[in-house]
């Protein structure tokens, strides 16, 4: 009999058992804010009471016509995919040069390139300010897209690296033996194999200046106002169920990206196997 199918002790139903009512216990405390906010987003209600006094769509509503909510929406958009965009090329980029370099500044070279990640946004966002005051990059599109592009940037240096270990150099070096240009080699060769890693890159970096709220309360001018921005303002100043509305409609759409980036992944590992 296989180890897979032979009879576990006491002590080892024991442990399973608690694995299981722990991982249980953790997901729901996890989930549990989530799942209260749903509800409240069906609320007839002006105020976030439970129980319910009713069931209402007016909220989804009224985030779908109202003028600020629908702008907010229109520039968390345009300046997610213009940074998406930007971070995606630039992080392609530093990860094949950083692939590439030998030297012993590469290390030094990698933790300023990944900083963003390690430093807390609101330093990052106040240093940005003052840069980019002087310049007139604020209050714009420009200037929000430009530092929301230094903090996604990083993520997609970090996942076509990672896809860049298993990459076989001998494929580009055959190509180039063949007479192909170094342009040609990467969009025929090079991009088509690490791909996944850099669609990887580009959902998180999109999610990462989707959610950022910091540096556009520093950079944003009245008519830049985001998604994440406009909720924070309404919690501050007046609490209305249409946030909650709001908070659904950002879960829906991150579940979204966390199922593309699961089937990227799958993608990947496929492309690896046929190539090997």
């Amino acid at each position: 009999m296989s180890d897979n199918h032979a009879p576990r002790t006491l002590s080892q139903r024991l442990g399973w058992t608690g694995t299981i009512v722990a991982a249980t216990l953790v997901f729901v405390f996890l989930m549990a804010p989530i799942l209260a906010i749903v509800p409240l987003s069906f609320s007839s209600s002006t105020y976030l009471t439970y129980p319910l006094p009713g069931v209402s769509m007016r909220w989804y509503q009224d985030l779908f016509t109202s003028d600020k909510w629908m702008l907010s929406l229109k520039n968390s958009f345009i300046i997610g995919i213009a940074s998406t965009v930007l971070s995606m090329i630039l992080g392609t980029l530093a990860a094949l040069g950083l692939a590439s370099w030998k030297s012993r500044w590469k290390s030094l070279v990698m933790a300023i390139v990944l900083s963003p990640m390690v430093v807390p946004v609101v330093i990052t966002a106040v240093g940005v300010y003052f840069f980019f005051a002087p310049l007139g990059l604020t209050g714009n599109y420009a200037g929000l897209i430009l530092s929301h592009t230094a903090l996604a940037t990083p993520f997609v240096v970090i996942t076509v690296s990672a896809t860049l270990q298993s990459f076989d150099t001998n494929l580009s070096r055959a190509a180039a033996s063949l007479g192909a240009p170094p342009l040609l080699t990467f969009f025929k060769v090079v991009l088509p194999l690490i791909l996944p890693g850099v669609a990887s890159g580009a959902l998180f970096a999109f999610a990462t200046s989707f959610d950022e709220v910091v540096t556009v309360l520093f950079l944003a001018g009245p008519e830049q106002r985001t998604l994440p921005r406009e909720m924070f303002a309404g919690i501050r100043e007046n609490i209305s169920p249409t946030i909650t509305a709001a908070a659904v409609i950002l879960t829906i759409f991150s579940v979204a990206l966390l199922s593309c980036l699961e089937w990227l992944r799958r993608r990947g590992e496929k492309l690896k196997a046929a190539v090997h």
